[in-house]
Parts: structure tokens; sequence; C-alpha cells
């Protein structure tokens, strides 16, 4: 038995991966409803906008993040230098009207499809910036899709 994964196998249950968390539910770890982009497209910009506690983190902000850090891997994953990082702008945006959220939502759109594409592409996944970033990508993002469900309930409460 070969000690190698096969790299289309690898990429196939990426993709499935990556699908559930942002797309669409097909039952590995979410419930039916719940993907990243599912969850975001039935909010408004209010609902965005509004923190759980006083200066408490927003759905918006966790959406620029998110959006964010797929650009950061995107580049890392393309092997392209960059200078440091200032993680702190990706928390900038807080309120958002609902052009601001709607065009906050196209570029998430956006950055996740240059990831499927990039991954699509790659032929070693033994370079470890395709296989971190890709791995990286998925448990980030399914973290903060936590995180953007809690903060929703608690509105939805409220």
């Amino acid at each position: 038995m070969s000690s190698e994964i096969n790299p289309e196998l690898f990429r196939n249950n990426l993709t499935v991966l990556l699908d559930e968390t942002f797309e669409r539910v097909e039952g590995i770890f979410l419930d039916k409803g719940t993907s990243l982009f599912e969850t975001l497209d039935g909010l408004g910009a209010d609902e965005a906008s509004r923190p759980i506690i006083p200066g408490g983190t927003r759905i918006a902000a966790h959406t620029e993040h998110i959006r964010f850090y797929l650009d950061v891997l995107i580049d890392y994953m393309q092997g392209k230098k960059s200078d440091k990082i200032n993680w702190r702008d990706s928390w900038k945006v807080q309120i958002v009207n609902d052009t601001e959220w709607r065009e906050l939502q196209r570029r998430l759109h956006d950055s996740h499809r240059r990831v499927l594409d990039l991954i699509k592409e790659c032929g070693n996944w033994n370079d470890e910036r395709f296989l971190g970033g890709a791995l990286g990508i998925a448990a980030h993002t399914a973290y903060h899709l936590g995180a953007v469900r809690q903060i929703l309930r608690a509105v939805k409460a409220s």
C-alpha cells in the first residue's frame, strides 16, 4: 500500500469540505441550511452590523475578515511575497448599509471562487503552501462560520 495520498482524491475531498463550509450542506459536519453563504444570504445590513454586546464583533466584521484571510492565503498559495500583513485591517468593517453589505458579500463570493479555481489548478499537493493553505482555509472559515452563527442567534433573539 502506498503512503502517498492520491492528489485527485485529496482535491475531491477538500472541495466537498469547502462546498459544505461555504455553499451547501451535504451533512459532513453542518446542519442543513447553515453553510456560510446560506447564513449570510438571509441577513440584512442591520443584522450584519449589530453587535450582541457593546464593543462586540459584528457579522459584517467576520465576513470581511474571512474575505481578507482568503485573499491572503490565495497570495500565499501562489507564492506571492507580501509585506507584513496588517490583520487589524481585516476587522475594520463594522457597520454596513445595504449597498456595502451586498458588496461585501459579492467580494467574499469572488474570493471563494478564486480559492476553488486555485485548488482545481493545483498539481502538487506536496507543496506546503498549497496543502497548508487549503487546510487553513477550511479550518479558519469553519471557525468563523460558528462565530457568525452564534452572533446571529443572539441578534435574532434581541
